[in-house]
């Protein structure tokens, strides 16, 4: 990873808190060795899952310094522990970072996760046995809208709505039926595979006309939000779910923005209801990376982004994949690997042998079980942040098509990566040792 070699403990007693990944070879060579052997792995392979990225060399400082040591308990000026007074500092800088960034009237930077965040909206909206509209699994949704495997599922009574089998875009006809239908405490606008923006505006309507809230889960959109390159939901929803480490590269976390009529609701559902204290090393974290997203640079970045995602989709389609769609307007791509002559497992496979690495997902087809196949989800973060382009998005889509043929192309990929590695000062493959 990107560390900056710390200068030894002086006479003076003082001791850099700069990551210094010797002193763990020194104390903990096994560990060393693993952080060395996800660097390598990281930097000699094409990371295209959806939901990663890789964060500033300022946002790793920030995940390595003292305030992991602080215990928070509460909120700025209203912690449990004493000694806060510095770390207030931090977790007001991100939620006033975050409620400029995203127009929001409230924002709370404490949740751990997307889940957390999840979990603290209907902690403050719902109660048990409350019905709730969401994205159904096998159309795209979260285990978080409505999983029998996940509290959500366990908790509430969620309704399913889905896309349509031919188009693969959300049906807001039959979306409207079944809010009538089943007269919602809340419905959930958001997937973990849906390559379009969402009708933030209809999602609203169909809510008022039905009584219920409306739960933006933008989790993945939300860096986009952030640079200008998609809508942004908190104009329509009653609180918002997002998170941290997708295209808004920052630390691995979640987060809620609200209007002021909620703000108390959603912070007693982050603490005390179902968190402890915050993780201050984190919020430091999300300072930063919400710093970074209101720059101009940044802006750049996540329409470059798009761009890519444009491309690869075009790219792939070319190649023979089938589109779900038939294109993208955000940072990831559906498709069905179907006419290749594999399933999304054996192509999954067949990717990560080759350096590849890709998520599963489900895509309409109006012949298969429950109206879905298993295809291949894959987004444009990573490879954006690396500095790759457009003409490196066709060289990407010839190569996992090759690789879906079994093709023996690792090579080829590790030469691509080597030319835009993800942190250049990071360490070499001849320190990758494990």
């Amino acid at each position: 990873m990107a560390v900056t070699p710390a200068p030894a403990r002086g006479g003076t007693g003082r001791l850099s808190w700069v990551p210094d990944l010797d002193v763990l070879r020194r104390v903990d060579p096994e560990v060393a060795d693993v952080l060395l052997g996800e660097a390598q792995r990281q930097r000699s392979g094409l990371q295209l899952i959806a939901a990663e990225n890789f964060t500033s060399p300022a946002v790793l400082t920030a995940l390595g310094s003292p305030l992991v040591n602080k215990y928070a308990e509460g909120y700025p000026g209203a912690r449990y522990h004493g000694g806060c007074e510095v770390v207030d500092l931090a977790e007001r800088i991100a939620v006033e970072r975050a409620q400029g960034l995203f127009g929001a009237p409230h924002a709370n930077v404490q949740p751990h996760s997307g889940s957390s965040a999840v979990l603290a909206a209907y902690a403050a909206l719902l109660r048990p046995g409350d019905t709730v509209l969401a994205m159904g699994l096998p159309h795209g949704g979260h285990l978080t809208h409505g999983s029998p495997a996940n509290f959500s599922g366990r908790w509430f009574d969620f309704v399913g709505y889905g896309v349509d089998p031919v188009t693969g875009l959300i049906d807001y006809d039959r979306l409207r039926r079944l809010a009538r239908k089943h007269r919602p405490k809340a419905i959930v606008c958001g997937s973990i595979s849906y390559p379009r923006h969402p009708d933030y505006a209809a999602f609203r309507d169909i809510a008022d006309e039905v009584g219920a809230y409306l739960i933006a889960d933008a989790a993945h959109p939300i860096g986009l939000v952030a640079g200008g390159a998609a809508p942004n939901p908190v104009p329509y929803a009653d609180v918002v779910c997002a998170t941290t480490h997708k295209v808004l590269r920052g630390p691995r976390g979640g987060f809620l923005l609200c209007g002021a009529e909620l703000a108390d609701r959603m912070d007693r559902a982050v603490f005390p209801f179902t968190q402890g204290g915050a993780q201050m090393h984190t919020v430091a974290a999300k300072a930063v990376a919400f710093g970074e997203a209101a720059t101009a640079g940044y802006a750049a970045y996540v329409h470059q982004v798009v761009a890519n995602a444009r491309a690869l989709a075009e790219a792939l389609a070319d190649e023979g994949l089938a589109i779900t769609t038939g294109g993208t307007d955000t940072h990831l791509i559906t498709a069905d690997t179907a006419p290749l002559g594999v399933d999304g497992h054996v192509a999954r496979g067949r990717c990560a042998a080759a350096g590849i690495v890709l998520d599963l997902c489900a895509v309409p087809g109006p012949e298969e079980p429950g109206g879905c196949a298993i295809g291949i989800r894959l987004g444009t973060a990573a490879v954006t942040t690396q500095g790759m382009g457009e003409t490196e998005m066709e060289r990407i889509a010839k190569l996992l098509v090759a690789a879906l043929r079994e093709g023996r192309v690792r090579e080829e990929v590790a030469e691509l990566t080597s030319g835009f590695p993800p942190y250049p000062d990071g360490p070499t493959v001849a320190e990758a040792t494990v």
